[in-house]
């Protein structure tokens, strides 16, 4: 096994326990992996702020589903869609007869409606740490850089807002997030070319790279990685991708691999440090 030097790690389905939080046993495991000289980067559809929040603004990230990168604290990267596409999707979402809320999505800010439904709110506290609510999204489509708009539904958002989105702009990315959520990219735009993008700018090499997801969203990510890992709980078409199937994320899964892994380059001495040497 060509040991990784950069691991991307899914959220919610992947690390993320049965509560959506941080496992505290990942936190030894974060610092072992520093101290072998392996980057973790988290690669989420959750936002660069969220991301942040959640871990410092030290490590390398791939947010929004791989429209924002950062590295040590600067954004180094971003995919912004035409204002013209995000106009069709509002229009399209017109025609849509249950509930639904957009959160139209910028590097540092999720935009919503002050009219948006009570339960919207309690999902953006979770996935948008930094947000604001505005009485008119089209003027904030006029007036700011849109990376990714994220549709939330929860009646079920592959049935009821996919298909409306996939009609209205066949040529860009549109990802099931989750059983609620569908995010809409930039075409190219995906966790996947995101991985790549971070990889070439740290100076890896994409076969030394490693990514953990769970869901339809993770699927590029898992494509491009040199060694892709789904979850016991993931959606059947990661797992036909796989390399490793890990345990779920109710039983740490991610923990699991990397304390293995990160055993087994100790016992080999073949840290990516040492890697880079021979």
């Amino acid at each position: 096994m060509i040991f990784p030097r950069l691991i991307a790690l899914d959220m919610d389905g992947t690390l993320l326990d049965g509560e959506s939080q941080i496992p505290e046993e990942f936190w030894p495991v974060l610092e072992r992996a520093h101290e072998l000289g392996v980057t973790i980067a988290p690669a989420s559809g959750r936002q660069l702020a969220t991301l942040q929040n959640q871990f410092g603004e030290g490590l390398s990230f791939i947010a929004e589903n791989g429209t924002a990168i950062a590295h040590e604290g600067e954004i180094i990267h971003t995919s912004v869609l035409p204002s013209a596409a995000v106009f069709r999707i509002l229009d399209a979402l017109e025609a849509v007869t249950v509930d639904y809320d957009v959160v139209l999505c910028t590097p540092t800010v999720g935009y919503v409606s002050e009219n948006a439904n009570p339960d919207t709110f309690t999902q953006l506290e979770k996935y948008y740490y930094s947000r604001q609510t505005v009485a008119d999204l089209h003027q904030v489509v006029e007036e700011s850089d849109i990376i990714k708009v994220a549709i939330y539904c929860a009646a079920g958002s592959e049935e009821h807002i996919a298909p409306v989105i996939f009609k209205a702009i066949p040529d860009h990315n549109v990802a099931i997030s989750g059983q609620a959520w569908v995010d809409v990219m930039p075409a190219g735009a995906n966790k996947g070319t995101a991985l790549h993008h971070m990889a070439d700018t740290l100076g890896i090499d994409i076969a030394e790279t490693a990514a953990f997801g769970d869901y339809l969203n993770d699927y590029e990510l898992l494509q491009e990685a040199g060694t892709a890992v789904a979850m016991d709980n993931a959606h059947p078409q990661l797992k036909d991708v796989a390399d490793v199937i890990a345990p779920s994320n109710l039983d740490h899964g991610v923990i699991t691999v990397l304390t293995e892994w990160f055993d087994k380059m100790e016992a080999s001495q073949q840290t990516p440090a040492n890697q880079r040497r021979n």
